[in-house]
């Protein structure tokens, strides 16, 4: 069984690739601040930024794939956040990844972004589409796409559409906040002119596995959902499905939003990732099966 390193173990979606893992790889999945789930599995602290840290968990696991989901990931910075912090996680700790990948002969899986793509190019864009990145976390998401390139010959590089569901332990995303408040019988304001093609949690750690699993190497491909939808459209999706009122959600455009990078479309073209066999379930296959569950 070929043994797999997991980074951001503990985040949102690291803690579903720990769970799609673990009977298909042997597993060492790793955390910098909070533990997660990454405590129910074989795991270890690392900060991606020590050289000493990364070096030491290479050369005592030797791991043959590397799955690499620790990065700063809001696009609007938090108050305590520098341009700084996004550069050294997302890009110098991903040239460290991706030099002791090449180092010790093991392939990087790198989780980047629908993010990096122009937003003002038309819907369902392809992999080799314009890439401008709005935000900072984009940015440095897509620099940190040149250095796997750059220091490691054996790569995939996945763009990951917007993901929804429910985050396990501490993690949450915005579905999980609107599914919250409309549950409680409070308003929700959404989007009505940005548009994406959103893949659940579950979908994508899985498709993320399947990948893992393939003789796959140096390509980029879009993982995402086959629906292109506003967030708004989300909601009024969530509402029929879960039975809340619909006169709960609130229009709103980006521009109601102060500092926001706007997007308005980075819906992704998957026909690559499909090419593969491996299709997501539709959007309403997947809130069904995440009401049940909850």
């Amino acid at each position: 069984m070929k043994k797999i390193l997991i980074t951001g173990g503990s985040g949102l979606l690291g803690q579903y690739i720990n769970v799609a893992t673990t009977d298909k790889f042997t597993i060492l999945t790793t955390y910098n601040s909070s533990y997660g789930n990454c405590k129910n599995f074989p795991s270890s602290k690392l900060n991606i930024l020590n050289e000493d840290e990364v070096k030491k968990v290479f050369e005592e696991f030797r791991p043959d794939i590397v799955i690499h989901t620790a990065a700063i990931t809001n696009p609007v910075p938090k108050e305590n956040q520098t341009s700084k912090d996004y550069f050294d996680t997302n890009v110098i700790g991903t040239k460290n990844l991706a030099t002791y990948c090449q180092n010790y002969n093991a392939r990087i899986i790198y989780i980047s972004t629908d993010l990096v793509y122009a937003g003002y190019r038309g819907s369902f864009l392809k992999e080799d589409a314009k890439l401008i990145p709005a935000s900072l976390y984009a940015e440095t998401k897509l620099v940190g796409e040149n250095k796997v390139k750059e220091f490691s010959k054996n790569y995939l590089i996945l763009r990951t559409a917007l993901l929804y569901g429910f985050g396990l332990n501490h993690s949450n995303c915005h579905f999980q906040l609107m599914y919250n408040q409309l549950n409680k019988n409070r308003t929700v304001r959404l989007f009505t002119d940005q548009y994406r093609t959103p893949i659940s949690l579950t979908d994508a750690a899985r498709i993320i596995v399947e990948l893992a699993l393939a003789n796959l190497t140096n390509e980029t491909i879009n993982i995402g959902g086959t629906e292109i939808v506003s967030r708004y459209e989300m909601g009024e999706i969530l509402c029929s499905l879960a039975g809340f009122d619909k006169n709960l959600l609130q229009k709103i455009t980006m521009d109601d939003i102060p500092n926001l990078p706007k997007v308005e479309d980075v819906s992704l073209n998957t026909e690559k990732l499909i090419s593969l066999d491996l299709k997501p379930r539709s959007i309403e296959e997947n809130i069904v099966e995440m009401i049940r569950i909850n």
